[in-house]
């Protein structure tokens, strides 16, 4: 009796890579969301390539760009990792969950998040907490992720709730604020940058002081967190993310000379991906985040 080889189904690898380098427009950004380089990336669409038998991507000078058969399948191949994404998450809720897995962007882990992790391990001692700092959202549905904490001006996928919308001014230490009365008294200071955030010091001049002509030239920082250091430390000033700078604030390591700040098109976001079980220990703990955050706003007003 003879068993022929069966044919070979396409490679998982390979789909997942096809698929996210569709939906986000390029190798290097599925390479970001997958943990991989880009050369690893491209290999894995090679290999569809040849199990295909055509061509998905065009490779151009500047990127690539999707065929039209590579446009035909992309949105229910999206679909398809959308529902085993959910169908993982359903197989982890329904067995014993002792582990909360955050998704955060680091600022926020830093200065935000950590102060207030005693309080979510009080919750439920028995339930652990891992954290992982990421440079953008996660994609909820598919990775495995309990909640996620970003500032967003858009809908993360998932189940969202703002907690609160984002406001900048402009934060230094006590020592130099006494010669900071209005604005224009910033001309001739260190201007401290974040390199996220490299145009918070010309929004901000902008909407308080129009046609201020301040040249801003100073020291950036990939972590916003030595940024707020340096600024307390009395090396310069920084524009100040209220939520970011709110315990400063409030121990007066930091003061804000200025009563003038901006808001702008961003929210501190908190998201899940699915709906969380009332009294469980993931709803007790955005409860908690909630109510502290709108609590030591309200205080610092």
């Amino acid at each position: 009796m003879l068993t022929p080889p069966k044919p070979k189904v396409p490679p998982l690898n390979a789909l997942r890579a096809f698929e996210s380098a569709a939906r986000l427009g390029g190798f290097s950004l599925a390479a970001d969301e997958l943990n991989v380089t880009p050369g690893a990336i491209a290999q894995q669409v090679k290999v569809l390539e040849g199990w295909t038998g055509a061509t998905l991507f065009e490779r151009m000078t500047h990127g690539v760009r999707l065929t039209e058969l590579g446009k035909s399948i992309v949105d229910e191949l999206g679909s398809a990792f959308d529902t085993l994404g959910k169908v993982a998450l359903n197989l982890r809720n329904g067995g014993t969950q002792n582990q909360i897995r955050i998704a955060v962007l680091p600022s926020i882990a830093q200065l935000w998040l950590s102060p207030r992790l005693p309080q979510i391990r009080a919750i439920d001692p028995l339930t652990t907490i891992s954290i992982t700092a990421l440079d953008r959202p996660p994609n909820l549905l598919r990775e495995p992720y309990d909640l996620s904490l970003f500032f967003s001006a858009e809908k993360q996928p998932g189940h969202c709730r703002e907690l609160c919308r984002d406001k900048i001014f402009p934060v230094c230490a006590p020592s130099m604020a006494s010669r900071l009365k209005r604005p224009s008294d910033l001309r001739g200071q260190l201007f401290l940058h974040d390199a996220r955030w490299i145009n918070d010091w010309q929004n901000w001049l902008n909407h308080v002081e129009p046609g201020h002509g301040i040249d801003t030239t100073g020291p950036s920082f990939s972590l916003y967190s030595l940024a707020q250091q340096e600024a307390e430390n009395g090396a310069g000033i920084l524009i100040g993310h209220e939520i970011l700078v709110q315990d400063s604030l409030r121990k007066g390591s930091l003061v804000a000379p200025f009563g003038q700040s901006l808001e702008i098109d961003q929210a501190l976001t908190i998201a899940t991906p699915a709906p969380v079980r009332p009294n469980s220990v993931i709803e007790k703990s955005i409860r908690m985040l909630a109510q502290d955050t709108k609590a030591h706003l309200r205080s610092s007003q």
